[in-house]
């Protein structure tokens, strides 16, 4: 088993497009007409598949407290920051570096949700593992 994606819904496609774009997201395909609306399928390069579905139904995009972030990994913090910029995307506030080099910022999508960027120190791997709360043993399983 695994999740396949997040599925989001947007208020306006082209400028979810065109954010999503800024960070590195690349439209793989849609379905235009479903029960739920307009959906755009995105990944980005180094995923294999789709993990983000922008849902768009015309509708207003109403935010609840169900939902903290979005974590994507970028190989250049500077880089992603100077990319957003570039498009009039300022970060949430002032990124974070810790000692061994983990950056972080936040950025919000035009709906108001917080992206948060993450570029992993080097020698890191990809994603998170329980190596990651060697004080936890990692067994989080209970």
């Amino acid at each position: 088993m695994r999740t396949l994606h997040v599925g989001l819904r947007v208020a306006d496609l082209a400028r979810s497009l065109a954010f999503y774009e800024a960070i590195g997201y690349g439209v793989v395909g849609s379905v235009p007409e479903t029960p739920i609306g307009h959906l755009t399928m995105l990944k980005l390069p180094d995923d294999e598949f789709v993990t983000l579905e922008l849902v768009h139904d015309g509708k207003p995009v109403e935010r609840g407290t169900d939902l903290s972030h979005l974590v994507v990994k970028v190989e250049s913090m500077a880089d992603i920051l100077d990319a957003l910029a570039s498009r009039g995307i300022e970060p949430a506030g002032p990124g974070q570096e810790s000692e061994d080099g983990l950056k972080t910022a936040f950025a919000a999508d035009p709906d108001g949700r917080r992206i948060e960027l993450v570029q992993w120190p080097p020698g890191h791997a990809d994603g998170m593992t329980a190596a990651d709360w060697p004080d936890d043993g990692g067994d989080s399983d209970g």
